[in-house]
């Protein structure tokens, strides 16, 4: 009587194993997926903010004066290079108000996700711009309307 149990026992065992077992493992791959599929673009963006917040505290520190230059277009072309450079210190400073928005979006668990139509944005396009918040069919829906306004 032994054999009866055993048959219907490993015979019970093996389905529920290639049943259990597929299902797991997707759920399994997609609850990663998302972490690490995130995580490098997190750890990116992380690097970038740590660079421009020391690039801005090494400017503070040493902070250049503007010199006086004797002749006129010496000292415009000093003005010139110290408003391009206050120029660039603004674009990084929205750049790393986006990168916070991008960490805190990742917070949330809204990152990746288009502000517009609410569509999954491809990973492709979240790596090449990782604090974008449009999916690329509505960035040019938005760059269109951007130009029939002007």
């Amino acid at each position: 009587m032994a054999m009866p149990v055993r048959k219907p026992s490993k015979s019970r065992v093996s389905p529920k194993r290639v049943t259990k077992s597929a299902p797991a493992t997707r759920v399994k791959k997609l609850n990663r997926r998302p972490a690490g599929k995130y995580g490098d673009i997190r750890s990116d963006l992380e690097r970038q903010r740590a660079a421009l917040l020391e690039e801005a505290g090494v400017l503070l520190v040493h902070r250049p004066e503007l010199e006086a230059f004797p002749d006129q277009s010496d000292q415009a072309t000093a003005e010139v290079d110290q408003n391009f450079t206050l120029r660039l210190k603004e674009r990084e400073q929205k750049l790393l108000k986006k990168i916070d928005e991008a960490l805190n979006r990742m917070g949330t668990n809204t990152y990746g996700i288009c502000e517009r139509c609410g569509q999954e944005i491809p990973y492709k396009r979240l790596k090449a711009r990782p604090v974008t918040t449009l999916c690329i069919e509505c960035k040019t829906l938005q760059e269109q309307e951007e130009r029939i306004r002007l």
